[in-house]
Formats: C-alpha cells, sequence, structure tokens
C-alpha cells in the first residue's frame, strides 16, 4: 500500500522547525516513511508577528497556536507540533494532544557573560526576560535587580545581551540544547532558585480527536514516562486556569514507581510565593496536579491574577 502523505503544521522559527523535524524523523523511524512523504508546513501566528509587546498584554500563550491550530481543525495539516509550555491550559474543542517526545532539560539557563549564578549579578543590574515566571522568580531572589521585557528568538535576545544591553538573561536549557547552543549556557538554574514553567522541555503533537490513522501512527513515538509527568503538570496548570499573565511554575519527576511534583505560583513582584508538593502513584499524575493546584489556588486567592 501506498504511504500517505502527512502534512505538520508547526512555527516557522529555528527552534519550532527542529521540533517538526525530529517529530518527522521519529515517525520515519517506527513506520519506514520516506522523509519525503512528510511534510513541514511553517505557519506565522500572532505571537510572531507581535514583538514589540509582552504577551501579557496581547493575548497569552495562545497567540503562539492559534493559526497552527486553524490549520489543523481545517484539515489543511495533519498533526501540529508544539512546545508544550506554549500550549494554553485548554485546548480548543476537538483537538488533543496525542504523543509527547522524549522531554530534554526542563531547568532554564542563565546566560551571562560575568556571572556564574543568580547571586552572583550585580546589584541593581539590568537583566532581560520576556517571562512573567522568570521575572517574579528573580525578584523573589534579588528584588534589587531590574527586569526589562526582552522578546525575539534566541538569536536576537543573546546579540542584544553581548551587546550589552543587559546583564544577563534567562533561556530554557532544551531550546539552547536543540538549538546546538548548549555552549551558550552559563549555567542551569537551580529548581529550588526558579523551578521551570509547566511541561518545559516537552514537545507534543496535536491531532484532531476523531483522527483515527494519526492516533494509530502516533502510539509508537510517544514517551509514556514524558506523557506522565506533563500530565500531572498540566492538570496544575489547569486547575489554576493559568496563563502567562500569572507566574505559575511547576515539574513532575518520576522516582522509581513513584511521581514527585512540585508547584508554585508567585504574586507578578516576587514578594509572595504559594507552594504545593504531591507524590503518588504515576497512574494518579492528573489527580495530584490538581490537588497541588487547589492547594495553591487556596492559598494564594486573589494574591494571583487569574484564580479571581
Amino acid at each position: 500500500m501506498q504511504t500517505p502523505r502527512l502534512k505538520i503544521g508547526t512555527r516557522g522559527s529555528r527552534l519550532a522547525l527542529a521540533q517538526a523535524e525530529e517529530t518527522r524523523r521519529r515517525l520515519c523511524e517506527a513506520h519506514g516513511f520516506d522523509p519525503s512523504e512528510i511534510e513541514i508546513v511553517a505557519i506565522t501566528t500572532t505571537g510572531d508577528r507581535i514583538r514589540d509587546r509582552p504577551l501579557n498584554e496581547i493575548g497569552g500563550k495562545g497567540l503562539f497556536t492559534k493559526e497552527i491550530e486553524e490549520a489543523l481543525q481545517s484539515g489543511a495539516v495533519d498533526l501540529a507540533v508544539h512546545s508544550m509550555k506554549d500550549m494554553p491550559a485548554r485546548l480548543p474543542a476537538h483537538l488533543v494532544i496525542e504523543a509527547l517526545l522524549p522531554r530534554e532539560d526542563a531547568r532554564d539557563a542563565l546566560i551571562s557573560p560575568n556571572c556564574a549564578s543568580i547571586s552572583d549579578l550585580a546589584p541593581s543590574c539590568v537583566v532581560g526576560s520576556a517571562s512573567v515566571r522568570r521575572a517574579a522568580q528573580l525578584k523573589r531572589l534579588r528584588p534589587d535587580i531590574s527586569v526589562v521585557n526582552l522578546r525575539g528568538n534566541v538569536e536576537t535576545r543573546l546579540a542584544k545581551l553581548d551587546r550589552g544591553e543587559v546583564s544577563a538573561t534567562f533561556l530554557a536549557c532544551a531550546r539552547l540544547i536543540r538549538l546546538g547552543l548548549a555552549h551558550r549556557i552559563t549555567a542551569p538554574v537551580p529548581e529550588d532558585e526558579m523551578l521551570p514553567a509547566v511541561a518545559q522541555g516537552a514537545i507534543g503533537i496535536e491531532i484532531r480527536d476523531n483522527d483515527k490513522r494519526m492516533r494509530d501512527l502516533l502510539r509508537a513515538v510517544n514517551h509514556g514516562p514524558t506523557e506522565i509527568a506533563v500530565a500531572c503538570e498540566r492538570a496544575f496548570l489547569a486547575t489554576l486556569d493559568g496563563s502567562c499573565r500569572t507566574p505559575i511554575a511547576g515539574h513532575a519527576i518520576i522516582d522509581g514507581a513513584q511521581l514527585k511534583f512540585r508547584g508554585e505560583a508567585l504574586t507578578l513582584d516576587g514578594r509572595m510565593t504559594f507552594t504545593a508538593e504531591r507524590s503518588g502513584a504515576l497512574s494518579d499524575a492528573q489527580r495530584l496536579g490538581r490537588d497541588a493546584g487547589e492547594e495553591v489556588k487556596a492559598k494564594g486567592g486573589k494574591n494571583l491574577l487569574d484564580l479571581e
């Protein structure tokens, strides 16, 4: 039988294209496809077009997925590949994340020409970041530091750092590793200082919920441990109704037969942090995340923007 041609929808950034290429490679290895039978379709999103304002001012995470998901719903593409940390807590109707690829290093990376840790940063220096989470976590640790918005692709941000516009910046370790830029990581930030974003380092594959063909094809490339951890983290995010307007972090790890999760939400100024930890059976991943989310919601109340 002739192998059906597949179309992968993705953003057009270097990272997004690298993730789509990894997805294509894994599908080819699993099913014997020729790479030419799987087309990668780059789609420009609203988030890609608007780069002069923080995401929390223009609509949030969904700006990086809206046009791609519209192409998926219309049948213009067969599957969509996303950085899972860009995905809103709730998906559009009739779309599902059907598979996750093996997770890369979930930690944040400090990038600085002369500082090896957050504590080494000069008093009252200027740090660049487009993430309200990282900004709040940094302000919690170093309230003397000024944080300025630093949007754009990885190369743009690194160029601004190299020109001395900021003293340091933070990016996901996973992003730099996948782009072959691991050498730019000054140091991974310990999770007790900067807990990662929910699903950071994970690549998700989204399909239409009634597409049995794609469901069957993706079963062979799904990474079970990543699926379990991300399910817990996203249940935490969904319980908090989280978006990029509220600083929310969460990370789950598998330790033998146990899943261990830690989550937190912060006020924008970093002065208040509300945390919860859970551990339990792998089969209880979503319940653990929801329970932790309910605890953080009860602790934070109206101090957290999106919990009202």
